[in-house]
């Protein structure tokens, strides 16, 4: 029995009837059962064609800028881990670090190869030491660093919690290893100054680390990891540690140092007096100094540059492709309702 009022019908099934509603479940009869008018676009071979010459055209240009902006960038590297041993600690490089005896000051001459416009950014960087190690990234507490011993609970710093009975401010293996290399910059009869303030981020200088927070029972044990603090300045003074305790995602990472505020010239030799005291013998890493400028993308890294090129240089060279088998094989539109009638024809 079928029943028609009010947009409603009803089917009759047994002894029972089941209504249906025609009007407001329309619509979403039509959603669940994707009958909604919807837009299909119909990719034609021109249309193809098209779109990766459009990319090719737009990913080219872009590449070239930006490789052109990090090939203006000038670095100046110079590893001088082994180079600072001396002759007879050739062969015990670890015995030479760990000896305190010993003075680590060494020199360096560093040749500038071309106009270096300030500011000039000083990185040193570290090969082969893996900061993402996971016991070595939660070796610290982060609430100690903004409240100082306010905080008691220091478990997360593990095995450079206390000393002596006393807690260590800061904490953990990474403050414990902050590296100590020191750098001064000589040119002609002159030092060059170097601007070590605002090298870390801002966020990190005011909300991390605490500004009435200063250092204690740091360095003090018999193990004595990387560079010592002043206990004198707060800990959102302290940059050096700031930048440090950033932690690196990969094992071959640069961390600022500091700047120079002055221009370099062409030819300008640099003498580079420095201590050679981080101890990465123990493990093969390595240390470099690098003095670069900076460009409106930032360092110089041609790896975004390359990327475009190639991306957009694989889009026309398969636009070409479909143009040739679009000319060897053509297909007219509705090939596929041909298609479809060439197979029942045949039936």
């Amino acid at each position: 029995m079928d029943v028609d009022g009010g947009g409603v019908s009803a089917v009759a099934t047994g002894d029972r009837t089941i209504p249906i509603h025609s009007g407001r479940h329309e619509a979403f009869y039509q959603f669940t059962q994707q009958k909604l008018p919807a837009c299909k676009p119909v990719l034609t071979p021109s249309w193809v064609i098209s779109i990766f010459l459009l990319m090719g055209t737009i990913f080219i240009p872009i590449g070239l800028v930006t490789l052109h902006a990090s090939q203006s960038v000038v670095e100046v590297v110079d590893r001088y881990d082994i180079e600072c041993i001396p002759e007879a600690f050739k062969s015990n490089k670890l015995g030479y670090i760990k000896d305190s005896s010993i003075p680590k000051n060494c020199s360096r001459f560093l040749k500038v190869y071309k106009r270096m416009k300030a500011p000039i950014y000083i990185y040193y960087q570290l090969d082969n030491y893996y900061q993402n190690h996971r016991r070595y990234v939660k070796s610290r507490n982060d609430q100690q660093l903004l409240h100082g011993l306010k905080y008691n609970d220091t478990s997360s710093c593990k095995p450079e919690q206390t000393n002596n009975g006393l807690p260590i401010v800061p904490c953990g293996l990474i403050a414990w290893s902050l590296f100590n290399d020191t750098y001064k910059f000589i040119r002609g009869a002159s030092e060059l100054k170097v601007n070590r303030k605002n090298i870390a981020w801002k966020s990190d200088r005011d909300h991390k680390f605490g500004k009435h927070v200063y250092p204690f029972n740091f360095q003090n044990g018999t193990l004595i990891g990387g560079g010592k603090l002043d206990p004198r300045i707060h800990l959102s003074d302290q940059e050096d540690l700031i930048v440090w305790m950033r932690t690196a995602a990969l094992p071959s990472f640069r961390k600022l140092y500091g700047r120079i505020e002055e221009d370099l010239n062409a030819d300008d030799v640099i003498v580079v007096n420095l201590m050679n005291n981080y101890n990465t013998y123990s493990f093969g890493g390595k240390k470099k100094l690098v003095l670069s400028t900076s460009s409106w993308l930032g360092g110089k890294n041609d790896f975004l540059g390359v990327a475009y090129i190639s991306v957009g240089s694989s889009c026309i060279f398969v636009c070409f492709v479909f143009i040739l088998l679009h000319m060897k094989y053509p297909r007219p539109y509705g090939g596929h309702n041909l298609f479809v009638l060439e197979q029942e024809r045949h039936l």
